[in-house]
């Protein structure tokens, strides 16, 4: 079996896959100052939970936007499965040009992204992640990934709006009934979803006219399902992509 691992700034979402099945997933809050056993220690009770043993996991690819955790997690692979991870960075096969100014600057979870979303949907592809930061992957026809846009998460600007007020509670993000809130909760959850929800609709129309075409604009990431309930500009929902596109970059690099 398969074991990919993505460590977001919010999240640590892990898979596993028997062949080609995506058989499990589980999310895990990230916390920068846990160490290799703890983590180890609540990844092998959810394997349990699934009946999955450590000699089960052959195979394991990581990547990673927070530094600080990408050695925790290949001790944790190292010590706890006796595998060596593959991680994603300079060096590995991907696929894929990078068209950017400076190839290096793209995070491993993007990479991952535009490889799945290629592969899987061709070209033009965009490939919006809701994360704590809400990222436009852009794929041309050819599969090369030549840029995007980054914009803050829905829930960082939530937080941000209960942090640095005084009379702005918590929120969560669900549905507004309607765009004009009769109360503070509600003109929030109007300002968060139906802002978001203008910001992917904008920034997608503007990728789009500079492509010249329509692209095939697909929503993942933590929040995806959510705002893809808002609009109808999403082709598809697809909230393992990244878990995906890990399991097909190690394929890559296997020999």
């Amino acid at each position: 079996m398969f074991l990919a691992i993505d460590i977001g700034n919010t999240n640590v979402t892990m898979g596993v896959f028997d062949g080609e099945k995506l058989r499990c997933t589980w999310r895990l809050a990230t916390d920068v100052y846990k160490m290799p056993d703890e983590y180890a220690a609540t990844l092998l009770n959810l394997m349990e939970f699934q009946k999955i043993s450590v000699p089960d996991i052959n195979e394991v690819a990581i990547c990673s936007t927070v530094s600080p955790l990408t050695g925790v997690f290949v001790e944790l692979c190292q010590n706890y499965l006796k595998n060596d991870p593959l991680v994603v960075g300079p060096g590995v096969k991907t696929g894929i040009r990078i068209r950017m100014d400076n190839p290096r600057e793209v995070g491993a979870d993007r990479i991952v992204n535009t490889v799945a979303g290629y592969k899987l949907y061709g070209g033009p592809t965009i490939v919006v992640d809701f994360g704590t930061a809400t990222t436009f992957d852009t794929i041309s026809k050819e599969g090369d990934y030549i840029g995007g846009a980054i914009a803050p998460g829905p829930m960082v600007a939530a937080e941000s709006l209960f942090q640095r007020t005084a009379a702005l509670p918590r929120i969560p993000l669900v549905h507004p009934q309607k765009a004009i809130g009769t109360n503070t909760i509600a003109a929030m959850q109007s300002g968060i979803m139906f802002g978001y929800t203008g910001l992917v609709e904008g920034v997608v129309a503007r990728i789009e006219k500079e492509l010249g075409e329509k692209a095939t604009v697909v929503a993942t990431g933590g929040y995806g399902a959510i705002f893809a309930k808002e609009t109808d500009i999403f082709n598809v929902v697809n909230l393992d992509i990244t878990l995906i596109g890990l399991r097909m970059v190690y394929q890559m690099n296997r020999t």
